[in-house]
């Protein structure tokens, strides 16, 4: 009778599975170049980059001519030696004043408040507002460390107070840290009598109605509008 031989696993623990996976990431990592891995390095800083992708792009700057990987490198220290921040408004600049608030055509009586640069140009592809823009930086969030002091509201005090504007939009994600955000600037601009409103909020056009949650329909349901047979 052929004898059976027992097999007994011990099970590892917490510490030796957390360094078996250094191992083999390590191992996964390992580079025939040190600058193949520094650039690897550099590229997987980016958001959203890991380092398989980092090194799929290393590799495709490779491939091309010395020339474009040499102007994709001076594009992007220059930006960072060079650029500006608009003085009104601080959306990203060429100057010390943004095209968009140099523009005389625009509604300077109206300023649209966003988070970030990102926002700026979301709402510029709408072709749909001709006013001006105040970019905060971001929004109140105490769990991330963001005071008000950390963002551009003290300016945007100052250009309501000037008197020239008449209306401030909110465009602000509507999120806690964002509807904080609003109010934070609704109690600081309430004593001057201007005019604030904040984007519509409701069902995205294209969406199935059971796929909504019950906030974003109950607000549509509350700020519902006449229906005039016209096409949206």
């Amino acid at each position: 009778m052929e004898e059976q031989v027992a097999t007994s696993f011990i099970p590892l623990s917490e510490n030796q599975v957390f360094l078996l996976s250094l191992q083999i990431e390590h191992m996964e990592h390992q580079y025939s170049s040190t600058l193949l891995e520094r650039a690897v390095g550099e590229f997987a800083k980016l958001p959203g980059i890991g380092r398989k992708t980092a090194l799929r792009l290393v590799l495709h700057m490779l491939r091309r001519p010395v020339g474009e990987a040499e102007a994709f490198a001076e594009a992007v220290s220059t930006l960072c030696r060079e650029v500006k921040y608009c003085k009104v408004c601080h959306n990203i600049s060429d100057s010390d004043v943004c095209e968009i608030c140099a523009q005389p055509s625009r509604d300077s009586s109206m300023v649209c408040v966003v988070e970030t640069v990102r926002d700026v140009i979301a709402v510029e592809n709408t072709a749909l507002y001709r006013g001006l823009y105040h970019v905060l930086g971001g929004v109140i969030s105490p769990m991330d460390g963001v005071g008000p002091a950390d963002l551009e509201i003290d300016s945007l005090v100052q250009r309501v107070a000037s008197g020239e504007v008449k209306e401030v939009i909110f465009a602000l994600s509507p999120t806690m840290e964002g509807d904080t955000t609003n109010f934070y600037i609704y109690r600081k601009l309430e004593s001057t009598g201007v005019k604030m409103s904040v984007l519509s909020r409701g069902i995205s056009v294209g969406d199935e109605l059971e796929y909504a949650d019950e906030a974003t329909l109950g607000r549509s349901l509350v700020n519902r509008m006449p229906f005039t047979g016209k096409t949206f």
